[in-house]
């Protein structure tokens, strides 16, 4: 794991300034890479190339990058790990197409691959997580790539006239030919989903490249400035396509088994690493399941990592405590006091480099903490609820629209309108009263909220609207000043996946917008903070596959998500331990805006300098903010996202604040 950057200058830069530059930008990134950096330029063509180092394989000075190939045709900085390394090798080697090898890392194989295979089919090849930058000395062509779901990070853009790219923003904003200007419209995104969504960025000109995606950039592109097209090796639109075109025909113990071995397949290569390795463990299915896993291929108890809040709701130590202890892992735990979680608060701008709501980013980041103590690379759940049907969204958005999805659309909406006349701590009181005669699954944490987003539901006109109205944070248009309204078409920036269940086609949206825009974007950056890698073998894209190929019912049933996860994972841990309602891994913001984060809160939204500032129109913020403050409406989410954003300014975030 490790932080890469670059540039690409006209002709005519000194070979030292080039130097220089890809210096400075990669030393913004130290976080990702403590242990060792280096630059690499070719003086001729203008390329300079950066890299900052957090050694997992190979860590003698042969793994050490920018690395060039044998033949110094090509060179790599890269970032991340190739899991089937050790295959990819075998197979140059029995090809007649290896080097004369020098260590044993994966980026000397995966120089190896592109001087037998070509860029195109090596992606194709490797299983894992990567961004890479690859100059082709010969053809003068620099080389972009991600891995399929988006693990990790990779920016590029416009400095001047030089072309640049990094792991993180920070990066990009050290060379001194950037201009970080905030875009308006990525500004009027990030506001409505609480991150900015792919390929923007928050700075006007510079994109995210999207997962799954090459980028070839020519020297004769460079010169006309020509802003270059990414090209796909792999989507998860195709996997579903696929997987929806072939199901799975197998039965619920052939589906079992079948997705036991290849979880155990993606876990053990995973496992990989030179360093001491561990895995969170939260006590929910997604990382009870991988802990699972992993000890059972282990040859000495796992390490895991668990925090726990003492506030009722928000505290799932003790289900982590019963799981580490059934499976016998080196389990580390430890309570966070709310001041602990405060003082978080003012690492996220520079931690997540562009404004970010995500609020679970506190506890992923103090976990992270936590297990960088004992361990180098910790393994994580994440990707289970996309893949296997697990947020409750899922399934109460089937259940509902099959219900209402009869009615005209006016008549959804007065019955919408209706449920709204009530305030959510409303609901909250009346559900308290009738909860004892209510379904469990009825009884849920912040279900006034919950209520609202159903009501919101009832009232969409077709499953695009369903999706985007739940997601959205702020549906007022115009908050953003100068902005046009940020109103995405689904199907243009996604595709269209035939799926028959409602369900299925919130998963896929939620597999290519939210799970690498937040989940991942979340994990990443709250661990490389403190130079801990983290792995996620869910998403492994052999995974992702199968997963798409499963009949909806292996998936949710009897009301419940992830059905055919909790068969894989009953085989390890018994049920009574893991079967509950979902938690979300969240802090109690909504009171902590109401209390210690009150006096920060208020500077930040205060009318005249939200006016001074000249992004938000004051009147629906500070709208917001009073109703938060009164109790009787939840507004957290909304709110902090333009609290992010406002203490990203106050870090310097933008050159036209």
């Amino acid at each position: 794991m490790c932080g890469i950057a670059g540039c690409w200058e006209p002709e005519g830069v000194p070979r030292d300034t080039l130097a220089a530059r890809a210096r400075a930008m990669a030393d913004t990134l130290v976080h990702r890479g403590p242990d060792t950096d280096g630059v690499w330029v070719d003086g001729r063509a203008g390329v300079a190339l950066g890299f900052r180092r957090l050694a997992i394989l190979d860590l003698t000075p042969q793994g050490h990058q920018p690395m060039a190939s044998a033949d110094g045709r090509y060179v790599i900085v890269f970032n991340g790990e190739i899991y089937n390394y050790l295959t990819l090798r075998a197979s140059l080697e029995e090809e007649g197409h290896a080097p004369a090898w020098r260590g044993h890392s994966d980026t000397e194989v995966m120089l190896a691959a592109f001087c037998a295979w070509g860029v195109e089919r090596t992606l194709e090849r490797l299983v894992g997580m990567f961004a890479f930058a690859l100059w082709d000395s010969r053809e003068r062509i620099l080389h972009l790539a991600r891995d399929r779901l988006g693990e990790k990070p990779l920016y590029y853009g416009r400095a001047g006239d030089a072309f640049v790219f990094g792991s993180e923003l920070k990066a990009l904003r050290a060379h001194p030919g950037f201009q970080a200007e905030v875009d308006r419209e990525a500004l009027a995104l990030y506001l409505r989903y609480g991150y900015v969504p792919t390929p923007w960025s928050i700075y006007r000109g510079v994109r995210k490249l999207p997962p799954g995606m090459h980028l070839a950039l020519s020297s004769e592109a460079l010169a006309r400035h020509a802003d270059p097209s990414p090209n796909a090796y792999w989507s998860v639109e195709h996997a579903a396509r696929a997987g929806l075109a072939e199901p799975f025909e197998g039965g619920d113990e052939a589906a079992t088994k079948a997705l036991d071995a290849l979880l155990q397949d993606a876990i053990a290569g995973q496992m990989v690493a030179d360093v001491p390795l561990g895995a969170f463990l939260s006590g929910g299915i997604d990382s009870s399941t991988v802990v699972a896993l992993m000890q059972a291929q282990a040859s000495r108890p796992v390490k895991t990592f668990t925090i726990g809040f003492h506030e009722d709701g928000y505290d799932e130590a003790s289900h982590a405590r019963a799981i580490a202890q059934h499976l016998g892992t080196d389990h580390t735990e430890l309570y966070v006091t709310p001041r602990e979680a405060l003082d978080v608060v003012p690492l996220l701008p520079g931690l997540y480099d562009e404004p970010f709501a995500d609020s679970s980013q506190i506890p992923t980041h103090l976990v992270a903490r936590l297990a960088r103590q004992r361990v180098t690379v910790s393994l994580s759940g994440d990707g289970g609820d996309e893949l296997f049907g697990g947020y409750n969204r899922y399934f109460w958005a089937t259940s509902l629209w099959r219900r209402v999805g009869w009615m005209p659309a006016g008549g959804r909406a007065l019955l919408a309108g209706a449920i709204t006349l009530l305030s959510p701590a409303a609901w909250d009181s009346l559900l308290r009263v009738f909860g004892p005669v209510l379904p469990a699954k009825v009884r849920q944490p912040a279900a006034g909220d919950k209520v609202h987003k159903l009501a919101r539901m009832i009232g969409t006109a077709d499953r695009e609207a369903l999706y985007e109205n739940l997601v959205a944070l702020w549906r007022e248009p115009g908050v953003v000043r100068g902005a046009l309204d940020p109103i995405c078409d689904t199907a243009t920036r996604f595709g269209m996946v035939d799926a028959p269940e409602v369900a299925q086609h919130m998963m896929y949206l939620d597999a290519v917008s939210y799970l690498p825009d937040d989940i991942l974007v979340k994990v990443d950056r709250a661990a490389m903070g403190v130079s801990l890698e983290t792995r996620v073998p869910l998403l492994d894209h052999r995974v992702v596959e199968f997963a798409w190929r499963l009949p909806f019912r292996m998936k949710v049933r009897g009301g419940r998500g992830k059905w055919l996860l909790r068969r894989v994972l009953s085989q390890y841990v018994p049920s009574e331990l893991f079967e509950r309602n979902k938690m979300g891994f969240g802090i109690p913001l909504e009171h902590w805006l109401r209390g210690p984060l009150r006096e920060w809160a208020e500077q930040l939204l205060d009318a005249g300098r939200l006016e001074r500032d000249g992004w938000f129109d004051p009147g629906p913020v500070r709208r917001l903010w009073e109703q938060h403050l009164s109790g009787a409406w939840n507004w957290q989410h909304p709110l902090w996202a333009v609290l992010m954003f406002q203490a990203w300014l106050d870090a310097g975030g933008a050159s036209n604040a």
